[in-house]
């Protein structure tokens, strides 16, 4: 996707087309979660503080994160990826690889490229940008190249000059370590490292390693890319964090924040019918030491009031009573289909109650938006009531790669 979270939360508001505007909580304590690419032009990108962008951007748009959104966008992202291709390889939230080498009979490359971006921007109302290639490493590249909002072909007998400019950094799997041996021996580009044997490579960066930037010099796959082609994989957690607007120390107001993300991840969890078996709660203090600590539920759930009773326990027994947080986060592990999960419930057990009340309020929120109905207990709490931060669910690359020729 081209920049996949602003987008999200600007469906809808064509007067801020064209202005810098990026999506961040934690008021000028946070950081940023994405820019818009006026933003990006500024130099402002995802993880620059927002008291340094807004320095360095006075006219600076910041829109809160609505992860409910980004969610449901998400799901209907991939809706429309499946309905080109079964096929279909999530590399993140919001971009993935499809093999569509079985669609090729409903048009060209060029066109089943088309028709992705187009269904996107049908159904989730945001654009999309498509690389096309015979591998997954090329298509990556090209998929780069389209942004904003473009597509790029590269044909089989294009992946050489295609490659050659490049730094040999912005290869699909070399990081700077690598990149920095190269460039100690003299390679800065694509096409200066094609011309090093293999056994140099393998000498420079280990037998593994050489042989993989080796495959990928000539856009091949090489080393880990030729994994088997995989269907979707479950999520492993869900997670949220929150960067306070002032250093805390209080309890009963931690215990106010920790409310309020207990809220969204276990509502993020029903909503993806997931259950979790563990919860993790992580706290960060102004000196910016973070601590964490993990338990296991008795029985998996996504009601709140189980996971909040336990992130408060788990919150008061790590936290240092005598210092304040900056940084509060909660997360869900160990997650399972609510459909494989048989319940363990006595009769007249209030558990089947509040798991009842927990899905009324996801419905209402759903329909009317998720301020249409808040926990008293919030009302009271001023550092609850800032927007979380997406701190503990880093972004990926807002890009869609098509993998397929």
């Amino acid at each position: 996707m081209d920049a996949f979270y602003a987008s999200v939360v600007l469906r809808g508001r064509p007067e801020l087309a064209g202005v810098p505007v990026v999506v961040a909580g934690g008021g000028d304590r946070g950081v940023i979660l994405c820019a818009t690419y006026p933003a990006r032009r500024r130099g402002i990108t995802s993880g620059t503080p927002t008291a340094q962008a807004r320095r360095r951007c006075p006219e600076l748009v910041v829109v809160p994160p609505d992860f409910a959104a980004f969610a449901e966008a998400s799901g209907a992202v991939f809706e429309a990826f499946a309905s080109v291709t079964p096929e279909v390889e999530p590399l993140s939230q919001e971009e993935a690889f499809l093999h569509v080498g079985g669609a090729r009979r409903t048009g060209t490359p060029r066109a089943l490229g088309e028709t992705v971006r187009a269904r996107v921007v049908e159904r989730v109302g945001i654009t999309c940008s498509v690389g096309v290639a015979a591998t997954r490493s090329v298509a990556k590249l090209a998929s780069r190249r389209a942004k904003p909002d473009g597509l790029v072909v590269v044909p089989p007998t294009e992946v050489r000059a295609f490659l050659d400019p490049l730094d040999v950094g912005e290869l699909w799997g070399v990081g700077p370590s690598t990149r920095a041996r190269l460039e100690r021996m003299g390679v800065t580009t694509v096409a200066d490292a094609r011309r090093l044997p293999l056994e140099l490579l393998q000498a420079a960066l280990g037998r593994a390693g050489g042989a993989q930037v080796h495959a990928l010099l000539r856009g091949a796959e090489g080393g880990r890319l030729h994994a088997a082609f995989r269907p979707q994989e479950r999520q492993r957690s869900i997670g949220s964090d929150r960067t306070l607007a002032r250093d805390v120390g209080d309890a009963e107001e931690l215990h106010g924040v920790l409310l309020g993300l207990t809220l969204g991840v276990t509502a993020r969890a029903r909503r993806a019918g997931l259950v979790a078996s563990t919860v993790a709660v992580r706290v960060r203090y102004p000196d910016f030491t973070t601590v964490s600590r993990a338990r296991t539920l008795a029985e998996p759930t996504a009601t709140t009031r189980d996971v909040h009773a336990l992130a408060v326990h788990l919150l008061d027994d790590l936290r240092d009573p005598g210092r304040a947080v900056r940084l509060v986060g909660v997360r869900l592990a160990g997650l399972r289909d609510t459909s494989g999960h048989a319940e363990q419930l006595a009769l007249g057990d209030p558990e089947r109650g509040w798991r009842h009340t927990d899905e009324a309020v996801d419905r209402v929120r759903q329909r009317f938006g998720s301020g249409a109905l808040a926990r008293a207990t919030l009302l009271d709490t001023p550092a609850a009531a800032a927007p979380p931060q997406a701190a503990a669910e880093a972004p990926g690359p807002d890009a869609t790669g098509w993998w397929s020729w």
